[in-house]
């Protein structure tokens, strides 16, 4: 039979040398079913990476899925690309690729590039494309303004799928677009300068949130087109809102039709099981030291970057890619050359991938690793010897604090120093402090049933908790639901429990959590100095008997200056506090306030003092709430006054 392929091509030799050699970062333009014309017919161009494939040909809708009609052509220069015209295929063709193998296996696999793909268990690929006529160009001429290390950023960590559904059919996804209309308004109003969407691409499994990736390149149709996100991107964008995606380079899963034994080799994964399966996932490693797969996998970063104008990746499960023995025993993984546990592949290849990154986009996007080690350097520069990132998560300061909040009254003494340990180490990176999707599922208990006492107290930690978070030197991300204190933990099938928002405490959470983002968000000493020791001072660090903290936050100029004191034990006190000559306070905010559905004991600056305490000549006795934190402000001059906040009551 004749075959109904006809040869053409996308790559220059210059795009395959540079995919052979592990630089060519816009792989998206050139793999994958693309519109194009042949002798003025129109149809559709593939092109697939399969060197070990006998034989590779185009199965789907539109040849009853056989895989003798549509053979594609392997290129002469041994690049391993297979690719061909068909034409008369239009947008919306289901297809996928049938491998034959050296050993005469015939294997099914969806595009590994495609743009779209079903929603069943077989997932073919669709023909389609990202064009979208976009509407931000005010938000991305001046976004850097808005993600550059010393700007606020507060963001909020979502799962589209559980965030709100339909309340007539609580079982069926919202669109993309229907989620716009709701979301949009609400991170607005609650101040949030970012979303973080937990992954987006294309996944076959709804227990693993998205995490076990097999459509890299295409947004999950779950909830609507690559269009309909770009309208939310959009939508978000015009809003002022950033849009942080999760990226998991790290592994894939062994579905039949994705990228494992592509081709019936190891082909994306790394071949020595000790590399290439991760035993906690059972899941597939990709080969960091293969060329091709790092162009795949920077070419999939900077595609979210550009095409969806994604503001930064937040890269998922960097401790497992960067050490030999994560999850490992001894005997089962094989140190590096140096007699080391550091994966030198995954590191030069996340040190790629940051320089990449940043090369094209400078600094309009930030690049957050997810890392739970101490592995040095993370956040310096390339050049420098470090990995490259932007930010990386502070997950020491989340365990240490959610440790600490769990603890009995009494016994909180015993943990002081766990709340100060997070400034011995505070600077070494540039950090963000995040309360995320990890400490509310698995048994773990939400966020709220973590604090200790009864009802009122639990509310009252966790609020304090949040002043505290809000205050600290970093920036911040909140998983949601902890807004306004979700009791249950969070379940992937169904909506937030937004009808807590009818009780008083859970309105009261939301509302401080909304004044502490405008709050960190108007004033600078929270946030200039964020990554700057300077931005930061201990006032009291050691009242253990009390379970009480003070420190400073300061801005760029001398006198932007904040003070904050932690009351962390259920009493009221009457408080001394060491503070400079010549200065003045006035409390601004107490999480404590009956609008946060506190006691509403009212924070007073009760006399100053001409006397030398913990090395200040000044003193001033302030009464501090019970189990709640309190923000000061420090007055410019006798001109400047700043009135409480005031809310309606």
């Amino acid at each position: 039979m004749m075959n109904s392929v006809k040869t053409y091509t996308l790559f220059t030799d210059h795009d395959v040398y540079l995919f052979k050699e592990g630089r060519h970062y816009k792989l998206y333009g050139k793999f994958g079913a693309h519109s194009a014309e042949k002798d003025g017919v129109k149809g559709v161009y593939f092109s697939v990476w399969a060197p070990n494939a006998k034989k590779v040909s185009v199965i789907g809708n539109f040849n009853n899925w056989n895989h003798k009609d549509h053979i594609l052509f392997p290129r002469w220069d041994e690049s391993g690309i297979w690719e061909g015209f068909i034409e008369g295929l239009t947008w919306g063709t289901l297809y996928k690729y049938a491998i034959e193998t050296e050993g005469g296996e015939i294997l099914e696999k969806s595009d590994p590039y495609a743009l779209s793909w079903e929603q069943n268990i077989q997932a073919a690929s669709l023909v389609s494309t990202t064009w979208y006529e976009w509407k931000d160009q005010e938000w991305m001429n001046s976004r850097w303004e808005r993600n550059r290390v010393d700007a606020p950023i507060s963001v909020y960590e979502l799962h589209l799928g559980s965030w709100v559904r339909d309340g007539d059919y609580p079982d069926r996804f919202l669109n993309y677009r229907d989620i716009a209309k709701k979301l949009v308004p609400y991170i607005k109003e609650m101040g949030f300068t970012h979303v973080e969407f937990m992954p987006v691409m294309e996944y076959p499994y709804e227990p693993s949130w998205g995490y076990q990736i097999t459509g890299f390149y295409a947004a999950t149709s779950r909830f609507g087109s690559p269009q309909d996100l770009m309208f939310l991107i959009d939508e978000l964008h015009n809003n002022e809102i950033g849009v942080i995606l999760d990226w998991v380079p790290s592994h894939f899963p062994g579905d039949a039709n994705g990228l494992h034994r592509f081709d019936g080799s190891y082909l994306y994964e790394h071949e020595d099981p000790r590399k290439g399966f991760h035993p906690d996932w059972k899941s597939h490693i990709f080969n960091y030291g293969r060329n091709e797969v790092k162009s795949f996998l920077i070419s999939n970063a900077m595609f979210w970057l550009a095409r969806y104008h994604a503001d930064g990746l937040r890269v998922d499960a960097v401790t497992s890619m960067l050490h030999l023995d994560y999850s490992r025993n001894e005997g089962e993984w094989e140190p590096n050359i140096y007699g080391t546990n550091v994966n030198l592949e995954a590191k030069a290849f996340l040190q790629e991938f940051n320089t990449a990154v940043y090369k094209e986009f400078g600094n309009n996007i930030m690049t957050i690793a997810e890392e739970s080690s101490d592995f040095p350097m993370l956040t310096k520069p390339v050049h420098d010897g470090g990995v490259g990132f932007g930010m990386k998560w502070m997950m020491g300061w989340m365990h240490d604090t959610l440790d600490y909040f769990k603890e009995d009254f009494p016994n909180r003494k015993f943990h002081h120093h766990k709340l100060t340990f997070a400034s011995m180490y505070m600077y070494n990176e540039n950090y963000m402090m995040p309360l995320s999707h990890d400490e509310v599922v698995h048994g773990k208990a939400s966020l709220i049933y973590k604090m200790k006492g009864d009802e009122w107290q639990k509310f009252a930690n966790l609020r304090a908790l949040y002043v505290y978070m809000y205050t600290h030197p970093g920036a911040k991300l909140l998983f949601m639901g902890d807004e306004f204190g979700q009791t249950s933990e969070w379940n992937f099938t169904r909506s937030l429990d937004w009808h807590l928002l009818k009780y008083p405490v859970h309105k009261g959470m939301q509302e401080i959590v909304k004044e502490l983002n405008h709050l960190y968000r108007s004033e600078t000493a929270f946030y200039e100095n964020q990554f700057d020791k300077h931005g930061f001072e201990w006032v009291e660090a050691d009242d253990l008997e009390n379970s009480v903290y003070v420190y400073l936050r300061k801005g760029k100029k001398r006198d932007d200056v904040m003070m904050v004191a932690l009351n962390l034990a259920p009493k009221v006190l009457d408080y001394k506090i060491g503070i400079p000559a010549g200065t003045h306070w006035e409390v601004i905010l107490s999480s404590d306030d009956e609008i946060f559905s506190g006691s509403g004991v009212e924070p007073e600056i009760l006399e100053e003092k001409y006397e030398e305490w913990r090395g200040h000549p000044k003193t001033m006795t302030v009464k501090l709430p019970p189990l709640a934190g309190i923000i000061l402000r420090q007055k410019k001059d006798k001109k400047y006054k700043l009135h409480r906040i005031k809310h309606k009551r």
